[in-house]
């Protein structure tokens, strides 16, 4: 479905971006591991090359933050492949002191990881974009969360060391607007923006906290990370070609 396409995953050393890597690889496409670790995003790279016996992976050093770095980024792959297809926004950056209580984070933590976070994607969309009015195509998919479109459910926190940052909120929620934003001021340029909010993605959660999450879904409870694999491929593909501006929700129900 993605054949011969070029597309760039932000965070691709990470735990969903190397799913995200995987599933672009699987539809014939280039995956770009787009990430600031330099030595994981190698090191992936090379074992997803070994692992599914393909040549479409490539690695470029990037830090979302920087314009300088993604002037680089853009400039070495559209040297190498003549094109890029699309964006997928997945990095997750925050400084040490991110996910600390309400009444614990401090202002400057606050400002610091926004700006981290949505103002990065912010900064990636923007500068991809202006190569994709260029190239007169594009496509830019920004992962969100299902808190972004609800409040927490915090009494699954209970008795847990666990909570969600309200860091965490504010971005998801932003992220899901600036999606629509940039979709409609993009209008006449044959550039499509989307989001996809995932619930839960198990990653060894204590049992007793899975089983609170699980009780308000309707079927499979908390996602494994390929859960996601469908609905990135379909917003990459030409069968969404229409879809613009839109967040799509995958959790099993968590969010009614």
């Amino acid at each position: 479905m993605l054949k011969d396409n070029v597309v760039v995953v932000t965070g691709g050393a990470g735990l969903l971006g190397q799913e995200f890597v995987k599933a672009i690889i699987e539809q014939n496409a280039v995956a770009v591991i787009a990430d600031i670790n330099e030595d994981l995003g190698d090191e992936i790279k090379k074992k997803l090359s070994y692992d599914m016996n393909t040549k479409n992976i490539d690695y470029v050093n990037l830090d979302i933050g920087s314009v300088d770095s993604l002037h680089n980024c853009i400039d070495y792959l559209h040297n190498k492949y003549g094109r890029v297809d699309a964006l997928v926004n997945n990095a997750y950056p925050r400084n040490k002191n991110y996910g600390r209580g309400f009444f614990d984070v401090e202002y400057e933590d606050f400002c610091e990881n926004i700006s981290l976070n949505l103002g990065g994607y912010f900064l990636a969309s923007q500068q991809f974009a202006k190569f994709f009015k260029k190239q007169e195509y594009g496509n830019i998919i920004n992962i969100s969360s299902i808190y972004g479109v609800i409040s927490p459910k915090f009494d699954i926190y209970n008795t847990t060391n666990m909570t969600t940052p309200i860091e965490y909120s504010a971005i998801k929620s932003a992220l899901i607007h600036l999606t629509k934003y940039m979709a409609k001021y993009f209008k006449g340029t044959n550039i499509r923006v989307n989001s996809i909010s995932p619930g839960g993605i198990y990653n060894n959660q204590p049992v007793e906290f899975l089983e609170k999450y699980n009780n308000y879904c309707l079927s499979k409870g908390m996602l494994d990370k390929s859960d996601l694999r469908g609905t990135l491929v379909y917003l990459l593909s030409n069968m969404s070609k229409y879809l613009n501006g839109q967040n799509i929700v995958i959790d099993d129900g968590f969010t009614l």
